[in-house]
This record gives C-alpha cells, sequence and structure tokens, in this order.
C-alpha cells in the first residue's frame, strides 16, 4: 500500500498515483486517515468537492495482474470527474481499516477487501467495528480541518456529496461541519436503512413474487433483528449489527435544519430512495425554498436504465445525473 504520512496542518509531501491522484495519510482521533486529491498537480486553488462513497470495504485502488492500477475512487469512476476537476480539487477518503491501494487478490467478486475474514464475502470484524456513522462524520471532518488549512484550498465554497450510505455520512458532515455550502445526495433513503428492507418485502408481495404469508415471516424477522440492533449487548458479540443500528436512524430533521442549498437525486426503480418522494412534501411544510430534486424515472439504485423490469448494465446515466448536479454547485 503506497502511503505518506503527514503532520495534521502542514503541508508536507504527498504520493502521486499512477498519474492521477495525490494521497494523503493524516492522523485522525483513534487511526491513521488516508484520502486522495484526483489530480496530479495540486498547485492550483480551488474549492474542495468531497465525495462520500456508499457501504462496503472497497479501496480506492484495485492493482490488478493484467491491467494495473485501476482507480475505483468510491465510484467516482462512474462520472466524468474530469469535469468536477475543472472547478474543485475532487476529494475520496478510504473506508475504515481499508488500505488505500489492494492486491485484487485481496479483494472478491463485488471488490471489496475481506482483510482477515475467514468468508470473502463478510468483511473483516475489524471494518465492521468501525462501520459507523460517527466514525465517518468524524474521518471526514478530519480531512476537511486538514484541508481549510492548505494554500490550494479555496476556503469560499465547500461541496460534500454522496451515494447511498455515503450520502447519509454527507447529511452527518453538513450538519456537523458549518463550513459546508452545498450537501448532494444520492440513492438517498433520509428516513433510515432497514425500513427499505420491508417496503421490498411488502412490494414483493404485492407484485405476487413473494406470498402475504412469506412477507409477513420477514418483516417479522426484520423486527426481531432490529431489535437485536438496538441491544448494546447484542452489537457487543455481533459486530456487524453495528451498521445497522448506526444507519437506520433517520436524517429528516438533520436536512430540515441544514439552511443551504441541498441537490436530492433519485431513481424511480430503487426502493432503497423511495421515500425520497415524501422528502419535498416537509420541506412545503416547513416553508422552506433551500431543497433541488431530480427524479430520475426507470432507473435502479446505480442509475442504470430499467428495462421490462430488468436491468440493463449497457445504458448506464451516472455521467449525466453528475453533471447536472456539478452544473447546480457553480450556478
Amino acid at each position: 500500500m503506497l502511503m505518506l504520512m503527514l503532520n495534521f496542518g502542514l503541508a508536507q509531501n504527498n504520493h502521486i498515483i499512477n498519474k492521477e491522484s495525490t494521497s494523503f495519510n493524516i492522523k485522525g482521533k483513534k487511526d491513521s486517515i488516508n484520502f486522495i486529491v484526483v489530480d496530479n498537480n495540486i498547485n492550483s486553488k480551488k474549492p474542495i468537492f468531497l465525495w462520500c462513497q456508499g457501504s462496503l470495504p472497497v479501496p480506492l485502488y484495485i492493482n490488478f495482474k493484467k491491467d494495473g492500477l485501476w482507480m475505483i475512487g468510491g465510484g467516482i469512476s462512474n462520472f466524468d470527474y474530469q469535469e468536477i476537476k475543472k472547478y474543485y480539487h475532487l476529494v475520496v477518503i478510504t473506508m475504515p481499516k481499508t488500505p488505500l491501494i489492494v492486491d485484487e487478490t485481496r479483494v472478491n467478486k463485488s471488490y471489496f477487501y475481506y482483510g482477515n475474514s475467514d468468508n470473502q464475502n463478510v468483511p473483516s470484524i475489524e471494518f465492521q467495528k468501525e462501520d459507523f456513522l460517527d466514525n465517518y462524520v468524524d474521518r471526514a471532518i478530519t480531512v476537511l480541518k486538514f484541508l481549510s488549512k492548505q494554500k490550494w484550498f479555496d476556503n469560499s465554497k465547500l461541496v460534500v456529496a454522496g451515494h447511498s450510505q455515503g450520502s447519509k455520512v454527507a447529511v452527518g458532515v453538513a450538519s456537523k461541519y458549518k463550513k459546508v455550502t452545498k450537501l448532494g445526495l444520492f440513492s438517498a433513503n433520509p428516513f433510515g436503512r432497514i425500513d427499505q428492507n420491508i417496503r421490498k418485502y411488502r412490494k414483493d408481495a404485492e407484485l405476487g413474487i413473494i406470498s402475504w404469508e412469506i412477507a409477513d415471516k420477514k418483516i417479522e424477522n426484520e423486527y426481531h433483528y432490529f431489535r437485536d440492533a438496538n441491544d448494546i449487548s447484542f452489537r457487543d458479540t455481533n459486530p456487524n449489527l453495528i451498521s445497522w443500528y448506526s444507519f437506520s436512524k433517520p436524517q429528516l430533521k438533520e436536512l430540515l435544519d441544514f439552511n443551504k442549498p441541498i441537490y436530492l437525486a433519485y431513481a424511480t426503480g430503487d426502493v432503497a430512495s423511495d421515500l425520497c418522494d415524501l422528502v419535498p412534501l416537509y420541506f412545503i411544510q416547513e416553508q422552506k425554498k433551500n431543497l433541488t430534486y431530480h427524479r430520475y424515472l426507470n432507473m435502479e439504485h446505480n442509475f442504470f436504465e430499467i428495462n421490462n423490469g430488468n436491468v440493463d448494465h449497457n445504458k448506464p446515466h451516472w455521467k449525466e445525473v453528475m453533471s447536472a448536479f456539478v452544473k447546480w454547485t457553480i450556478e
């Protein structure tokens, strides 16, 4: 893993990765934090665009034997990040207990780093213990405080955006770090997380995919699981519950309390973000006019088209989704 140690608050030497990004390592409250600025030249003064990636310990770079280093960058490879670089320093932070660069032999088919886990489809215990909202928020704010002291950071604007679980992190950062000027949420569930499982079972029953009897049992199982997640004694013995406990808390109040511009983008075929349709009602009720939303029709969680009920991976739309957001941030 490539890494450079930096003293917090002091801009020292940095490391260029694959001629496309600059890596940093700073000290957080509990551990060191790795992050990248997606540029091999950071001398020009620009505002920061912090991108908060979704769930699972996917490294920012994977080293493939055949193709060499491949930047996943928390999903930024899905959209035109070169466009973002025209206006911002694009920053992405590693997931907790996840190296910045990982060899392909250390990731599973979904490209997440399983560490010392016996099961390649289950994250390491070390990651599970750190996989909670407050930790992501604290790590992000530590990075932002470091960046605010750099000569190449234009403090006049700070954009924070995230996808899926990353949207929850973005809300948490915007709520606690008052220098955030614009907030972007993609495929968000502002009402929690575990509720989407329940809504999925209900929807499957309504469509006849499963029987109501099966849906009833599955919904009851979700209640039981969530009771365990809300019991600290169970979380102590089963770290997997930590994430469900943390990320299932609604964030609607934090959104309503944020008085700067908010951008909400979601797809109609995404059960996780179904309830985004309700969010404008709360803003209208509070007579708040700082919400911009864009509902993408017949797409799924990652903005691929849905045709005849099937996801068409040959028809991605992340680039246009992100381009619309970037245009909104500079208007």
